[in-house]
């Protein structure tokens, strides 16, 4: 794979930033703070979700798992998710048919941006688990404490919180790598008001002087 910066000065396309976060920590608001900011965004969880309800996925989840899964040829989420969160092998083999196709979609995006674009970013919930991070100029991991994440967890109905964050890199991991950080432990308007202040360094992210 061509090396972001050098893809950015062949193609002419705008600073590619990867979002990322642990569950309840705020990254969907963030993405939605940062597209009322100017920049375009793209949630790769909009995109999984766009495949599941594709003809093409749906056959070969029927094939794998019966036709159960896709009745009709449409797929049932909740019986996707019965096979696949307490069967790791089954997990693994579901992400290696959607990771790629989610790649393909999101070069496609990049690709297609008007011109005038300044800013591209895309959240990406597994972007450290996947190894994805080397494909952004630079990423953005917003946190939280458990506590708080916990709570905005229980108060939207979010199931099986402990069993999904599992799943994920230890949240100081994702800090730790990130390019940059951002704590949400306040308001929308706060954590708007961060992404902001934030802006100009994202713009500027993989020119020679960032």
């Amino acid at each position: 794979m061509m090396p972001p910066e050098a893809a950015r000065r062949a193609t002419g396309r705008p600073p590619l930033v990867g979002l990322t976060g642990s569950i309840a920590a705020g990254k969907s608001e963030a993405l939605a703070a940062l597209e009322r900011l100017g920049a375009a965004t793209l949630s790769s969880d909009a995109v999984v979700h766009d495949l599941l309800g594709s003809e093409a996925v749906a056959g070969r989840l029927a094939e794998r798992w019966g036709d159960d899964v896709a009745p009709g040829g449409r797929v049932d989420r909740a019986r996707v998710g019965e096979r696949v969160f307490s069967r790791p092998e089954e997990l693994a083999w579901l992400e290696s048919l959607l990771h790629p196709l989610v790649g393909e979609r999101m070069a496609e995006w990049v690709v297609g941006l008007p011109p005038h674009t300044s800013l591209a970013v895309v959240e990406v919930p597994l972007l450290f688990e996947t190894d994805m991070d080397s494909v952004f100029d630079a990423t953005i991991a917003i946190v939280a404490d458990d506590g708080v994440r916990a709570e905005r967890a229980a108060a939207r109905g979010t199931e099986l919180f402990e069993r999904r964050a599992g799943r994920q890199l230890p949240q100081a991991e994702k800090e730790a790598r990130a390019t940059f950080v951002v704590r949400n432990e306040g308001d929308l308007p706060e954590l708007e008001a961060k992404l902001a202040e934030l802006l100009p360094r994202l713009a500027a992210a993989g020119s020679p002087a960032a």
